[in-house]
């Protein structure tokens, strides 16, 4: 597996798995291929956009944007904004933790000093996941939680 930043070519596998989860319950947010392009693999405020390549099989993606003014999470300005998608075919096989290890240092290379993590409250997966990268709750309603990483911290 290799970790390397999305193209364009990668939006319909991606936008496939996430219509899996979908279907499983795991994603409410839409998951077509023009969101996938839009949203993900081609928003204008990208610092990243990885995905864990299998010999051509996408295992999952992580996306890092700058938070702008106003953005929908809330985000202070000028934080990063990140979103993790596993492939269910590929869960427990340690993609996301590679994933973060490429978006981590793409966020040093950026300056960033944080990442803010919006997090469905019911989504224990999710939020297990962050913790296991050192992200720590900051903010929490009864729909979201959100959690923070120092860039700066040791990873």
């Amino acid at each position: 597996m290799i970790i390397r930043q999305a193209e364009l070519r990668d939006v319909a596998q991606v936008s496939a798995f996430l219509e899996e989860l979908v279907a499983l319950g795991k994603r409410s947010l839409p998951a077509d291929p023009d969101y996938v392009r839009d949203v993900y693999v081609g928003h204008e405020d990208n610092i990243s956009c990885a995905v864990a390549d299998d010999d051509g099989n996408i295992l999952g993606l992580q996306v890092l944007k700058l938070a702008r003014e106003g953005n929908p999470y809330g985000t202070a300005a000028g934080w990063g904004i990140i979103g993790t998608h596993v492939n269910p075919k590929a869960a427990r096989r340690g993609v996301g933790k590679q994933l973060f290890a490429v978006t981590r240092s793409k966020a040093l290379a950026a300056g960033l000093r944080k990442i803010d993590a919006a997090i469905g409250a019911q989504s224990a997966e999710a939020l297990g996941y962050y913790d296991a990268m050192g992200f720590r709750t900051f903010r929490q309603d009864s729909e979201r939680v959100n959690k923070v990483f120092e860039v700066s911290a040791p990873a």
